[in-house]
C-alpha cells in the first residue's frame, strides 16, 4: 500500500480517531476493488479522474502515489485527469497540477 503520509489531514485524522469506522471502510474499498473486472492500475486511473472530476484535491497525491505504484506513467495521470474535460468541464484542470506534482514528487 502507499504511504498514507500522503493522504489529507483530515482522512488521517478520521483513520486515528474513528478506528472502527476506518475498518468497515477499508473493508467495503477492498470488497468494491475485488469484485471489479478492472485490472487495478486502471481502477486507480479511473479513481483518479472521478476525483478530479468532483474536484476532490486533497485525495488526488495519495491516489496518483498508489496508480504510479501499480504501473501508471505521468501519462497516463494526465490522461486521467483530463478524461472528464468533455464532462466536468475546466474544472479538473486545477487538479492537473496537483496530481503532477505527487507523480512528479516521488
Amino acid at each position: 500500500m502507499t504511504d498514507m503520509s500522503k493522504t489529507s489531514a483530515s482522512f488521517q485524522r478520521f483513520m486515528t480517531d474513528a478506528p472502527a469506522h476506518k475498518a468497515a471502510w477499508f473493508q467495503a474499498v477492498q470488497g468494491l476493488r475485488a469484485a471489479s473486472t478492472l485490472d487495478v492500475k486502471t481502477q486507480s486511473l479511473i479513481y483518479i479522474g472521478i476525483l478530479a472530476a468532483l474536484r476532490l484535491e486533497s485525495g488526488l497525491s495519495f491516489h496518483v502515489m498508489e496508480a504510479k505504484v501499480r504501473g501508471a506513467s505521468r501519462d497516463d495521470i494526465i490522461s486521467a485527469v483530463l478524461t472528464g474535460l468533455p464532462a466536468a468541464g475546466n474544472g479538473v484542470i486545477s487538479a492537473l497540477g496537483t496530481a503532477l506534482d505527487a507523480f512528479d514528487g516521488a
